[in-house]
């Protein structure tokens, strides 16, 4: 598959996946991608990662991901960068795993004392392989004395994720599993590595489920309340900047529409904004929608807007996108960010769209919101 690595996989690319995990996870101090490829390298640095420029010797097929590892570790000493005591290789192609899986082979291998640790899922099923005849031959059981699966001795399919290891030691032997190795299984359901167009289309449709069931039940109900932030929420977060200084953005017309249906159940609804560019004002007359500019701290505004209308934080709904708005998305009762919010507002939100910012976002929240509505009628 040709640059799967940037593939879009549910409005990010699929390294994007794997950086945002790391980020998430609470062992995991700081995050580098090893990579040759200019646009993987943009991409991680727009995701959050910083970048350790592979050399071409190390960059082909044949190279192995210990030789890279390696590399990387080096370059970053020298460079003066703090590596820690323990050392976390993470597949870019495993866009499933999660920030709970990462730290699970951490605290698995403390406490167990180990020196390196793998994730892998529970596997429960009968192997064969053919002998020097041509004939089947059982691996993991007796052909002739058949057990029931569940009778089997506990056995573990390596996801190919992430693997754990203390640094001096790996560096020192240059294989991930070094001295004593142990495993942190996690659901078979998170192992899959995207190896051709089928893994894209299962991972779209798991990543889909996930984000789905999580959103249904993270709105607040009653609802009082939505309020936005309106750069990378109503734009796509770039500015056209002309000649004279003036500048221009993009937004979507689906937005639009949706905050007009919104705004028909009378849900009230605010804009709050650090831009102090027009264009926020304008676009905010045109949709009818209440504006707040030039705000350096959001919160105490959103608080008093609140208060002002006698609604609750615990059902209010904030859209962001960036570290500005931290504060608020942990504060109201369901944080949403738009599909290519910045990770530490990821983290920080209970819904993350599937739509990036000015393409659809908002729409797609408006839209989550009228059909809980309509079904919430039809009862």
């Amino acid at each position: 598959m040709p640059r799967k690595n940037v593939r879009d996989l549910g409005g990010i690319p699929l390294v994007a996946h794997a950086i945002r995990a790391a980020l998430e996870a609470r062992h995991v101090s700081t995050v580098w991608v090893s990579t040759d490829d200019p646009e993987i390298a943009e991409v991680a640095r727009r995701y959050g990662a910083g970048v350790v420029e592979r050399p071409e010797a190390l960059a082909g097929s044949t190279a192995s991901s210990e030789s890279a590892l390696v590399h990387a570790v080096e370059w970053l000493r020298e460079a003066g960068h703090p590596v820690g005591d323990l050392l976390m290789m993470i597949q870019c192609t495993s866009p499933l795993t999660t920030s709970e899986d990462l730290d699970g082979a951490v605290e698995e291998l403390v406490a167990s004392g180990a020196d390196s640790c793998f994730l892998a899922a529970p596997f429960h099923h009968f192997i064969w392989e053919r002998d020097a005849d041509g004939r089947a031959r059982g691996v993991n059981h007796e052909g002739s004395k058949r057990k029931r699966r569940q009778d089997l001795e506990p056995q573990f399919i390596e996801n190919g994720a992430a693997y754990v290891m203390r640094t001096d030691l790996f560096m020192e032997t240059r294989e991930r599993f070094c001295g004593t190795t142990v495993v942190h299984v996690v659901d078979a359901a998170r192992t899959l590595e995207i190896d051709d167009p089928v893994d894209f289309v299962r991972a779209e449709a798991t990543l889909r489920a996930r984000r789905e069931g999580a959103r249904a039940g993270d709105l607040p109900d009653p609802l009082h309340a939505v309020v936005m932030d309106f750069d990378g929420v109503f734009t796509d977060n770039h500015v056209y900047v002309f000649e004279d200084g003036r500048e221009a953005v993009r937004a979507d017309r689906g937005d639009g529409m949706g905050l007009e249906l919104l705004g028909r159940l009378g849900i009230p609804m605010v804009i709050l904004s650090k831009e102090r560019n027009p264009v926020v004002t304008a676009r905010a007359r045109k949709l009818g929608i209440e504006c707040h500019q030039s705000m350096e701290n959001k919160l105490p505004s959103l608080r008093s807007w609140l208060e002002a209308r006698g609604l609750e934080l615990a059902h209010t709904v904030y859209v962001g996108n960036d570290v500005n708005d931290l504060e608020c998305l942990r504060a109201v009762g369901c944080g949403v960010v738009p599909a290519d919010a910045h990770p530490r507002a990821r983290e920080a939100a209970q819904v993350v769209l599937e739509r990036n910012g000015g393409d659809g976002a908002l729409r797609e929240l408006c839209d989550l919101i009228l059909d809980r509505h309509d079904e919430a009628s039809r009862v």
